[in-house]
């Protein structure tokens, strides 16, 4: 019954939104409702944003018809602040808000799923002991990673298909891991999203219909931060002798979220090296990169995401390896690609200044 749950779910999430995607663009076209962001926009067209939408309603519409209510109880604060999420996104989108203002919003649902649904940082990374910490300095620390996560996942919106085939990649991942450890509704809420995101890319990828603008963005990114959170805490009492345990916790993670954790890393580096503020959009992102070579959406998307997935199997065939392995070899390879990146565009006759 439960792998027929984990077939039926995402497939109910992926059909919901590929009948929804069409009424939204619709409506969105008839109310001009585009996406307004000029700052690091690289499309020469107006398209509708807010793909946000029918990816809120895919997954919690599945949910809905298979997760059992006991369930809901249980992930209330989750859902509450998913919801709270998507409307701050919706707002983004329709009104616009600045950098200032949309963190600070984001801190009220993080804050209810933190507080109130207690997201605690249970782990001991590089023999310093999170669940030692204060209740309040751990909880502080939990809201600082999901904030982080969820913008950082956000910053990568900005190229056809770029942020749904890496939010995908992610949350299946988290999907199978969750599975395999047994937290099966965890498991259940990954994989519908993943249904509705790939319903979503049917829409977005070159040439793109619509955008998933902030409405999609920052509640997927809210779901991968949880997630995270929820990684490191399963992971650090799984038992030894499980396939699914990896030594290295925070260096599997961000393996898993590197796209992200890359990019993000990279820009605020280079703005910060320039005076600049770290919120201020530019088009020094990994993707403008990729296109400065010449590559195509969808290419540069295939580029990026093959990245993803080395890392990924990376941290899998290293597993048994501590984060005093990983963390280092992390950092190696991020400061190849991105030499690497700079090398080919110099070669290339495309040189711009990066870090």
């Amino acid at each position: 019954m439960q792998s027929l749950t984990f077939l039926f779910t995402p497939v109910l999430a992926f059909v919901i939104s590929f009948l929804l995607f069409p009424v939204l663009i619709k409506l969105l076209t008839r109310w001009e409702l585009y996406d307004s962001d000029k700052d690091h926009m690289i499309h020469k067209s107006f398209k509708p944003s807010m793909g946000g939408i029918v990816i809120y309603l895919g997954l919690i519409l599945s949910l809905v018809i298979a997760l059992p209510f006991q369930e809901w109880v249980k992930l209330k604060y989750v859902f509450i602040g998913v919801t709270l999420m998507f409307m701050i996104g919706l707002r983004d989108d329709v009104l616009g808000l600045n950098p200032a203002k949309k963190l600070v919003s984001q801190l009220l649902p993080i804050s209810i799923l933190v507080v109130f649904g207690n997201v605690f940082i249970n782990v001991s990374i590089l023999s310093f002991d999170f669940y030692e910490l204060p209740v309040w300095l751990n909880l502080t620390i939990a809201i600082i990673v999901i904030v982080l996560i969820t913008n950082s996942y956000n910053l990568i919106d900005g190229l056809d298909g770029l942020a749904g085939t890496i939010g995908a990649i992610c949350l299946t991942i988290f999907g199978i891991w969750f599975y395999w450890v047994d937290s099966m509704y965890f498991g259940l809420i990954a994989f519908s999203a993943v249904g509705t995101i790939l319903s979503f890319l049917i829409f977005n990828w070159q040439p793109s219909k619509i955008f998933m603008g902030d409405t999609g963005a920052l509640l997927i990114g809210l779901l991968l931060s949880y997630f995270s959170i929820e990684f490191l805490n399963y992971n650090s009492v799984l038992p030894g002798d499980r396939i699914m345990k990896f030594q290295s916790s925070i260096g599997t993670l961000i393996c898993i979220l590197i796209i992200p954790v890359f990019d993000t890393s990279r820009v605020v580096i280079f703005r910060l090296r320039k005076g600049l503020s770290p919120f201020r959009a530019d088009k020094n992102h990994i993707h403008h990169q990729f296109l400065k070579l010449g590559f195509s959406h969808a290419k540069s998307v295939l580029s990026i995401a093959s990245i993803n997935v080395i890392f990924i199997l990376l941290a899998w065939l290293l597993r048994n390896q501590p984060d005093g392995v990983i963390l280092p070899l992390v950092v190696i390879l991020c400061l190849f690609i991105n030499f690497a990146l700079k090398w080919a565009q110099k070669n290339a006759g495309t040189h711009n200044e990066t870090i």
